[in-house]
């Protein structure tokens, strides 16, 4: 068993003396700093959005039995909780590509477009079509 032991590591270390130890040395040492500072991410992260989404699943299926079935309201608290990123990956970390911790969905966004993230505005009612009556009969 430890000669088995001594060969692995004997051929692990060859192959890492026979290769080239150029620019190549610098990038594994920064892909596995990448990868450790991932996992640790991943530690505190991936707790947190998986009790996120249950609690979003639990409350809109709450509300969608309160509402009498409006899947609509439901899906307003399904869509930001059970969407987005449930593991980090390193381009997220280096800053790369967007971390989406709550899937809020922006209809007027261009897909093509670079990714700026923006706070959703309620938009209100349209004041254009409201108009003035006067109640009578009181």
């Amino acid at each position: 068993m430890r000669g088995w032991r001594t060969s692995v590591a004997a051929a692990v270390l060859a192959v890492a003396i026979a290769a080239p130890a150029g620019a190549r040395a610098a990038s594994l040492w920064e892909d596995a700093g990448w990868g450790v500072l991932t996992v640790l991410s991943n530690v505190g992260y991936m707790p947190a959005k998986v009790l996120y989404a249950t609690t979003g699943a639990i409350t809109g299926g709450f509300a969608w039995v309160v509402t009498g079935g409006d899947l609509e309201i439901a899906e307003q608290i399904w869509t930001p909780a059970l969407g987005g990123d449930f593991v980090l990956t390193p381009p997220q970390l280096r800053g790369e590509e967007p971390i989406v911790f709550a899937a809020f969905e922006d209809p007027h966004r261009d897909p093509d477009a670079p990714y700026r993230y923006e706070q959703p505005r309620s938009q209100g009612p349209d004041r254009s079509t409201l108009r003035e009556e006067k109640l009578s009969g009181l």
